[in-house]
């Protein structure tokens, strides 16, 4: 699928969001912490149980969070995030009953910067530049498109540049050196590494092959670089302090909540940052 036209005229700004997520990155990291950046699933298991996780996360200082839209085929996500699509989008979640919770989230927690998370078919159907602008209206700090071909990206890329929305694009370990630069010169926020090829949920055995991966993009890279796909414990955390600048927990969280509920998910977020210190 082509995204728009190719990235031959697209900018390479890599400070272009107006909602500084360096800054959201800094405060996560407060007490020598690493910062985490979470997850919702917008509308799964409910909206209003989307908004107390994100009182809870504020509370507990985490100030990066992916909204993802719900897709029904979110080919990057494992079977739990899958569920979570599937049922939000049979409980009738809109996009646009999503981004009115959004502008909620945004303005009751002005200090976190959200991310939308979703896929390219709902910004093709949107429209590219009205998808970007309403993400700029709604105070949204960045957008995650994995299905989004970066080299055939620049509209999509440019309208994020000149709305002042961060534009994040993703590696992984077997990203090729050339690859790997060209990713790096172009992301905006932070660059996404996936710990591994796959899709997200499975656990990550980190490793020499993940230290290996984390200095090419570390030597690559004009932004922070997050970790994501397979964390889920305080022990990875542990392991990938000092690694890199942000970790991203999202099916661990997830499972968390369906099992132990709100209660059982503060409980879960100490557990965790006690290895991000």
């Amino acid at each position: 699928m082509r995204n728009g036209e190719h990235l031959s005229g697209a900018s390479t700004n890599n400070s272009a969001s107006r909602i500084d997520v360096g800054a959201r990155i800094a405060a996560g990291g407060r007490g020598g912490r690493l910062p985490l950046m979470t997850h919702q699933v917008v509308g799964y298991p409910s909206f209003e149980t989307n908004y107390e996780m994100i009182r809870l996360f504020h509370e507990k200082g985490i100030r990066l969070v992916e909204l993802q839209l719900p897709f029904s085929e979110p080919i990057a996500d494992g079977p739990v995030f899958l569920k979570a699509n599937q049922q939000a989008l049979a409980a009738g979640v809109t996009v646009e009953q999503c981004m009115a919770f959004a502008a909620r989230v945004t303005a009751d927690f002005p200090d976190i910067a959200f991310l939308f998370m979703t896929y390219y078919n709902i910004v093709f159907r949107y429209g590219e530049e009205a998808f970007v602008r309403k993400c700029a209206q709604l105070g949204i700090a960045g957008l995650i498109v994995p299905d989004a071909y970066p080299e055939e990206s620049g509209g999509l890329m440019n309208a994020c540049t000149a709305n002042g929305v961060d534009f994040v694009l993703l590696a992984t370990p077997y990203t090729p050196e050339s690859r790997l630069a060209w990713l790096a010169e172009r992301t905006s926020g932070f660059l996404y590494c996936a710990a591994r090829k796959g899709v997200t949920g499975a656990k990550t055995e980190f490793g020499g092959g993940t230290d290996e991966f984390l200095a090419r993009a570390r030597k690559a890279a004009r932004t922070p670089l997050a970790v994501g796909f397979g964390i889920q414990n305080g022990d990875d955390l542990a392991y990938l302090r000092g690694k890199c600048d942000i970790a991203i927990i999202g099916t661990q969280m997830l499972l968390e909540l369906e099992r132990n509920g709100l209660d059982g998910m503060g409980r879960f977020l100490e557990e965790l940052q006690s290895g991000a210190i």
